[in-house]
C-alpha cells in the first residue's frame, strides 16, 4: 500500500495528514473551515485516495495559514506516498460538469511544480471560506506534490458549482495519474529515468 503520514507544526498551524493512494475514497477531514472540509472530502471521494486531515490553525487571524498549510501537508503526503513514482500513469485529465458549470483539469506528476489558473469567482466567500484562497490552495498543493497543474473554468456562473467542479476534476485527474499501470512493469514514466530534477 502506498501510504504516508505528515505532521506539520508551525507557530501558525498544527496539521496531521494521512493518505492512502490505493484507497477507496474514505475521508475524515477537519480544518476548521467548513467549505474547505467539503472540498477536500470531494477530492478524496472522487480520487479514491483515502485522506485523513486534522488542522488546528490561527483562524482568529484569518484563513490564509490554514488554507496554505493544509494544502502543503496534503501535497507532501501525496509526494511521499508516491515514492520514486515507478509504474504510475503520471498524467491525468478530466472534464468535470456540475449543472451549468464545466471545468477542465489536466496535470502531470512531473516533479516540476507549476500552476496555470484560469478560473474566477464573483463573490468573496463560499460559506465562510474566502474565495481568493482557492487558487492559493491549488498553488500550494501543486508546489508541495511536484505537480504541473492546469485548471480552467470553461464556463459557469454559480460560485459553489465552479469550485466543486474544479475540485472534482482535480480528483479525477489525480486518480488517473497516481494509478499503477501494469503495462509499465514498474518503470519510472520518464526517458530520464527519474521524475523531478
Amino acid at each position: 500500500m502506498r501510504t504516508s503520514r505528515i505532521e506539520r507544526k508551525t507557530a501558525e498551524t498544527a496539521i496531521e495528514v494521512e493518505v492512502n493512494l490505493d484507497g477507496s475514497g474514505v475521508y475524515d477531514i477537519s480544518t476548521g473551515i467548513g467549505f474547505l472540509d467539503h472540498m477536500v472530502e470531494q477530492f478524496s471521494r472522487h480520487s479514491l485516495i483515502d485522506v485523513t486531515m486534522k488542522v488546528e490553525g490561527d483562524l482568529h487571524v484569518d484563513q490564509h495559514h490554514t488554507t496554505e498549510d493544509s494544502a502543503i501537508a496534503l501535497g507532501q503526503a501525496i509526494s511521499e506516498a508516491l515514492g520514486d513514482k515507478a509504474g504510475i500513469g503520471r498524467y491525468g485529465a478530466a472534464y468535470s460538469p456540475m449543472d451549468e458549470t464545466l471545468a477542465r483539469v489536466a496535470l502531470d506528476i512531473s516533479g516540476r511544480p507549476y500552476l496555470v489558473w484560469k478560473a474566477g469567482f464573483t463573490q468573496e466567500k463560499l460559506g465562510e471560506w474566502d474565495t481568493e484562497l482557492i487558487e492559493h490552495w491549488f498553488h500550494s498543493v501543486a508546489q508541495a506534490a511536484g505537480i504541473t497543474l492546469h485548471v480552467e473554468q470553461l464556463y459557469g456562473t454559480n460560485n459553489h458549482h465552479v469550485c466543486e467542479a474544479i475540485y472534482k476534476g482535480f480528483a479525477r485527474a489525480m486518480r488517473q495519474a497516481v494509478e499503477l499501470d501494469p503495462r509499465k512493469g514498474g518503470a519510472i514514466p520518464s526517458t530520464k529515468g527519474q521524475l523531478g530534477g
